[in-house]
C-alpha cells in the first residue's frame, strides 16, 4: 500500500502526541514493507528526505503571520491538495478539526480518506463559547465528509456513534517498552527518589492543573510536586503566578524518552487530570513506566486504565487520596495489571497491525 500521513507536525517526534503516533506507525508500516509519506512543516528542525524509510514531503505552515491555530488551517488544506494529486492508496488525516474544511472543500480526485478524530475538541476549556461552537460545527462536517474514522479510545468510538450516527474503528495508541529504570538521571532535574508527585502535560485549562495543584495544597503533604511540560505560554505563567513558593516545581518540557520514563518510575505517584477524550499518551507511559496512577474521573481515563488507579473529580477528592496512608496497598498489584494491559493492547506493535488490517479492508471493500 501507499499511504500518506497527514494532521502532524512532523517526524521525528518533537511535540506531542499525535506526532508520536506518526512516527512510529509511520516506521512501523514501512518495515512491514509499505511506501509510507509522512507531511511535515518547513520549520521542523529534522531536514533530511527519509526519516528510517519514510518519506517526507514539507509544506509552509504560516504561523509567523496567522498564528499557530489559524495557520494550522491553511497547513492542512496544503498538504490534503498535495496528497490528493500523489498516487496514494491511503490518506490518513491525524486530527479532524483543522483537517475539517480541507476535508469539505479539497478536491480529492477519488481518494480514500481516513481520519483518527482524536479527542473532543470542542470541550477544551480554554475556547470561549462562539469557539467551541464553531469547534462543534467542524467536527460535526468534518466526521460527514471523512470517507472513514478510527478512534483511538472506545468513549470517543461511543461518542461518534451516538452524536453522529456513524461507525469508526477503534485502534488504540501505543507505548514504548520501558528499559531498566535508573536513578542516574535524577539528581539532574532535583529529583529524589520515590519522593515527589509527578505530572506530565501540556498547560491547558482541560488538563485541570489548578484541581490538581489546589489539591496538594488542601492535602497539607510536604512531598514535592513536579510538573513536566512547556510552561512559556500565557497560562503558564498564570500557573507559576498563582502557585509560586508552594512546592510546585515546573521543569519545562522534557523531551529525552529515557530520562522521562526514570522520572515516571521514580515518583511516588503520578497525577493526571486530563479530561477532554482521546487515549492520551502521557496516561499509557505512566501505565507502561509503572507508576502509581490518580486519573481524572472521565470515561476516557477509565477506557484506559480500568480499575487500576484512583479517580478523582474535584480537588477534595484528590487531597483525600493524597493524604491516605492506606492506598498505598494497592500500588503493586495496580502497575502488575496496568503493564499486563498495556501488553495485551497499547503495544505500538499491536496497533501498526491494527492499522494495516484495517486500511486492507478499507481498499477491499472499494
Amino acid at each position: 500500500m501507499k499511504i500518506a500521513i497527514l494532521g502532524t507536525r512532523g517526524i521525528p517526534n518533537n511535540y506531542g502526541g499525535f506526532e508520536q503516533c506518526a512516527e512510529y506507525l509511520s516506521v512501523g508500516l514501512v518495515k512491514k514493507g509499505h511506501e509510507v509519506t509522512i507531511y511535515s512543516p518547513v520549520f521542523h528542525p529534522y531536514k533530511e528526505a527519509n526519516y528510517k524509510g519514510v518519506k517526507i514531503i514539507r509544506k509552509s505552515s504560516p504561523q509567523h503571520i496567522f498564528g499557530q491555530s489559524a495557520s494550522n488551517f491553511i497547513y492542512d488544506y496544503l498538504c490534503l491538495k498535495d496528497a490528493a494529486k500523489q498516487d496514494f492508496d491511503i490518506i490518513l488525516e491525524l486530527g479532524l478539526i483543522t483537517s475539517s474544511l480541507s476535508i469539505i472543500f479539497c478536491r480529492k480526485r477519488g481518494k480514500v480518506i481516513v481520519t483518527n478524530l482524536d479527542g473532543l475538541e470542542w470541550k477544551r476549556k480554554k475556547w470561549n463559547k462562539i469557539v467551541q461552537k464553531v469547534t462543534k460545527t467542524l467536527e460535526k462536517y468534518g466526521i460527514k465528509y471523512s470517507d472513514y474514522l478510527i478512534a483511538d479510545n472506545i468513549g470517543v468510538w461511543q461518542y461518534i456513534h451516538n452524536e453522529y450516527n456513524r461507525e469508526s474503528e477503534f485502534i488504540a495508541y501505543g507505548a514504548v517498552v520501558v528499559k531498566k529504570p535508573s536513578v542516574s538521571c535524577l539528581s539532574d532535574y532535583g529529583l529524589n527518589a520515590d519522593n515527589y508527585l509527578l505530572s506530565i502535560a501540556r498547560l491547558e485549562p482541560e488538563n485541570n492543573l489548578e484541581m490538581m495543584f489546589d489539591a496538594y495544597l488542601k492535602s497539607g503533604i510536604k512531598t514535592p510536586y513536579f510538573v513536566v511540560g512547556q510552561h512559556l505560554t500565557s497560562y503558564g505563567d498564570f500557573l507559576k503566578d498563582k502557585y509560586r513558593d508552594k512546592g510546585i516545581i515546573f521543569l519545562g518540557g522534557i523531551f529525552n524518552k529515557v530520562d522521562l520514563d526514570n522520572i515516571r518510575y521514580y515518583s511516588t505517584c503520578y497525577l493526571h487530570g486530563h479530561s477532554v477524550g482521546g487515549t492520551n499518551p502521557a496516561l499509557l507511559e505512566a501505565m507502561a513506566a509503572q507508576t502509581f496512577i490518580f486519573a481524572h474521573d472521565n470515561k476516557f481515563n477509565k477506557s484506559v486504565v480500568i480499575n487500576n488507579a484512583f479517580y478523582f473529580d474535584s480537588a477534595s477528592k484528590l487531597a483525600d487520596l493524597l493524604k491516605d496512608k492506606e492506598i498505598i496497598k494497592n500500588k503493586n498489584a495496580f502497575i502488575k495489571n496496568n503493564l499486563i494491559r498495556i501488553d495485551e493492547v497499547y503495544r505500538w506493535s499491536i496497533v501498526v497491525n491494527q492499522y494495516e488490517s484495517y486500511f486492507k479492508r478499507i481498499l477491499d471493500n472499494k
